[in-house]
């Protein structure tokens, strides 16, 4: 029997990618004056590449951009400040979000989440989807001291949430971070399918629109 579902944040509720466009577009226009000397374009597909999917810090891209693009009226410090201050006006869910964890707090399911990331800047951009209404448990990694895929976070989460790892489900879009550390601690875990990883990865739960989640968690329930 299911009793809990478990998500990350980035690429599985958060369209980070859509949100990270839109957020780098916006900051080249505020600082259009200091980064005249360089398309829009070459500024988002460069710091999109630098980025690595947000496994790279962000001062380190910072640091990096104005280094190629000889940027010195502006600092590494200024830009970091802006986009910890501002991604969170981006933020994007993917469709049908709400309405699928509406359904799943309809069903009895607890839900909570596991995110990489500093505290601050996670809180801000959860809070700016409006879902911790939803969440019986968040972890971000920062705050915990700990992160995916050690298994120590996702036995934490389960605690918190009073369930067994069989009892569990763990939905996320990294196929090391999320599926398999997921798995190794005993949860199930469904992959929301995402290209970027390079390897091909071949799963037997795998969603592309959230909606399917709902009909796969009743999979495990008949289980």
């Amino acid at each position: 029997m299911i009793k809990a579902v478990i998500f990350d944040l980035d690429g599985t509720l958060l369209d980070r990618d859509h949100s990270l466009n839109l957020f780098i577009r916006d900051q080249y226009k505020r600082y259009i004056n200091e980064l005249n000397h360089i398309t829009e374009e070459q500024y988002v597909t460069r710091f999109i590449e630098l980025d690595n999917k947000g496994y790279v810090w962000k001062d380190k891209v910072y640091e990096q951009l104005l280094r190629e693009y000889a940027i010195s009226s502006l600092t590494w410090e200024q830009l970091l400040e802006d986009y910890i201050n501002n991604f969170q006006h981006h933020c994007t869910p993917f469709p049908h979000m709400k309405n699928v964890l509406q359904e799943l707090k309809n069903r009895g399911l607890l839900l909570g989440m596991i995110t990489n990331g500093f505290t601050e800047f996670q809180l801000l951009n959860i809070h700016a989807l409006n879902i911790e209404k939803h969440m019986d448990t968040i972890l971000v990694s920062e705050q915990e001291g700990i992160k995916k895929p050690q298994a120590d976070i996702f036995l934490r989460a389960i605690e918190r949430l009073g369930v067994k790892p069989e009892e569990s489900i763990f939905i996320g879009d990294h196929p090391e971070n999320d599926v398999i550390a997921a798995r190794n601690v005993g949860m199930h875990a469904i992959w929301k399918k995402d290209t970027f990883w390079g390897q091909p990865f071949i799963d037997e739960h795998v969603i592309e629109d959230l909606r399917e989640l709902l009909h796969v968690v009743n999979t495990f329930q008949k289980v």
